[in-house]
């Protein structure tokens, strides 16, 4: 029997907005008390005590975090630091009154504004960005480029696994410095990453943010943490996020360009063109089996350039063409959320018809990569690497397009009462009152459940619905029918091929019975397994390993 005990630290993360690690809570000190209550200062240097208490902007109290089951697909209890975030790393927060927020509650929630935080916050408007002026892509071109050089003022990464944060001494917390777009590629990493059992042993069946209901919720709260955090840098409070409308049904990105996300590379159709400031940028996060292997987390440190080649998939002829105007409309056309088991196999669900593992109708096939993932995979690089998709700063207006239909569905379905949104039983993290990773102060997935004006934002057209009893079109009817002919003769084919199989005797088996192999085989199959040998049990004093 071999057993590995590890003593456990646990570390605090909480941010001003929602993000990580406020420089004024990682120290020794902070760590250990698992507190983070630090006092505010207004602008104007008074010191407002403790979480603002003495303006009634709020107090330091215990957080309540809900206890909701986990799903049975993640069989652990309390190994993962992402489990019923923050509770492993924080026990004492700021709680703030009314409209106040942040970890100091020197902000207002989103959608509010005022001095009290007490005024409706006029939503900043997110344009496609194709019908966007020459300023305002250079604008916004030039901010993002702004955020990936700005090292955040406030707030800093882990770059150690939890159990190491304070270092081997327990004196020099183990942090780093990281700029305001890398924090955003950081958190969806940290949200995406496998669970860190031991050296060479991640457990990985786990995302906080995909395959699960809370696949819109996530998104959303973390584009509105990008959005927020470039307004303050730019000290700009009607700077929006634009978004790509990727559902033109082509073969060509026509969003890159050096004048929005970057044309192609003249020598390299890999390669970013040099006359766009993205050529310069370098991933973070890249390399999730290497921090697997070390049981460390990723450190922020660059690790090579983004690549991308739209379209140029040719192993895969399904994923070099882009959705379609009338995939959206048809998957918008679904009422229920979401649906059992709340996974990315839940046919008839809007959720994953949007994500991509159903068709637009919401049948799911395992096969099948529709609208969003279609969207990741037709870029063909960096863009198409689930932990590190955030890299291509495409990914912000991919994602704020797939927030537009979520927002469209909302209105259309009237959904405000959250039905087909499971209180327990999806998978961890994805459940209606789970708290999302790792954004702090505590956000749960029904708080961004609803208009995104009720958030401080709008978009200039959103999406239409195709009703599920419209007539197919000329062109869907002529492709229906091509499909069902291509069909008939694929189904001929393979009893051909059967009956030529069974009617082999032997195929060069050594026992004369022969070897025979199956059309279809395994190696296609999706899903993460975990590759430890026994169960893993925690406490607040170790974790223990227990294998043969």
């Amino acid at each position: 029997m071999l057993m590995l005990y590890v003593s456990a630290v646990v570390f605090a993360a909480i941010s001003s907005v929602s993000g990580q690690f406020p420089r004024a809570c990682m120290t020794v000190d902070g760590i250990l008390s698992k507190e983070c209550c630090p006092e505010l200062v207004s602008p104007d240097g008074q010191n407002l005590g403790v979480c603002g208490q003495t303006a009634s902007r709020g107090s330091c109290q215990d957080l309540t975090v809900p206890d909701i089951p986990h799903n049975p697909e993640y069989p652990f209890t309390n190994v993962d630091d992402r489990e019923r975030w923050p509770n492993k790393f924080f026990n004492r927060t700021c709680v703030c009154e009314g409209n106040f927020w942040g970890y100091n509650c020197g902000e207002c929630r989103y959608g509010w504004a005022g001095e009290s935080c007490d005024q409706p916050a006029p939503p900043v408007l997110r344009k496609n960005i194709k019908n966007c002026t020459v300023e305002e892509r250079r604008r916004f071109v030039d901010a993002l480029d702004q955020a990936k050089r700005t090292v955040h003022p406030d707030y800093i990464i882990c770059k150690e696994h939890w159990l190491g944060l304070l270092g081997p001494n327990g004196t020099e917390p183990q942090v780093a410095n990281v700029t305001i777009y890398n924090l955003f590629v950081w958190m969806h990493y940290y949200a995406v990453r496998d669970t860190l059992l031991g050296p060479g042993q991640p457990f990985k069946a786990i995302d906080f943010a995909h395959e699960g209901p809370a696949y819109n919720t996530w998104h959303r709260m973390h584009l509105l943490w990008l959005e927020r955090e470039m307004q303050k840098m730019l000290g700009d409070e009607t700077f929006a996020l634009h978004y790509w409308d990727w559902a033109v049904g082509g073969t060509e990105c026509d969003v890159c360009t050096d004048d929005m996300m970057g044309a192609r590379h003249p020598l390299n159709p890999t390669a970013l063109s040099p006359g766009s400031p993205f050529s310069r940028w370098q991933s973070v996060c890249m390399s999730l089996d290497d921090y697997n292997r070390l049981v460390t987390l990723c450190n922020g440190t660059d690790e090579g350039p983004i690549f991308r080649n739209p379209g140029g998939n040719v192993d895969r002829p399904a994923v070099r063409v882009l959705p379609r105007p009338e995939d959206v409309g048809r998957c918008l056309d679904l009422p229920e959320y979401d649906r059992f088991n709340w996974t990315r196999i839940a046919g008839g669900s809007f959720r994953n018809s949007l994500e991509g593992y159903s068709n637009p109708q919401g049948q799911y096939h395992p096969g099948i990569r529709s609208l969003h993932n279609l969207a990741h995979l037709f870029l063909n690089g960096t863009g198409g690497i689930t932990h590190a998709s955030a890299n291509d700063p495409i990914f912000v207006l991919l994602h704020s397009y797939s927030d537009a239909i979520f927002d469209a569905w909302l209105r259309l379905q009237n959904s405000s009462s959250l039905t087909g949104y499971p209180e327990e039983g999806a998978p961890i993290g994805h459940n209606l009152n789970n708290t999302m990773v790792p954004f702090m102060p505590v956000i749960r997935n029904a708080d961004v459940f609803q208009l995104s004006e009720d958030l401080g934002y709008a978009y200039d057209v959103l999406p239409r619905r195709i009703p599920s009893n419209q007539p197919l079109s000329g062109i869907e009817i002529f492709g229906v029918t091509v499909g069902a002919v291509f069909l008939v003769v694929v189904l001929v084919s393979v009893v051909s091929v059967i009956v030529r199989v069974l009617s082999c005797r032997r195929r060069q088996g050594r026992d004369g019975r022969g070897v025979y192999e199956p059309l279809v085989g395994d190696g296609g199959r999706t899903g993460r397994q975990y590759t430890g040998d026994g169960p893993v049990v925690y406490t607040d004093e170790q974790v223990k390993y227990e294998g043969n």
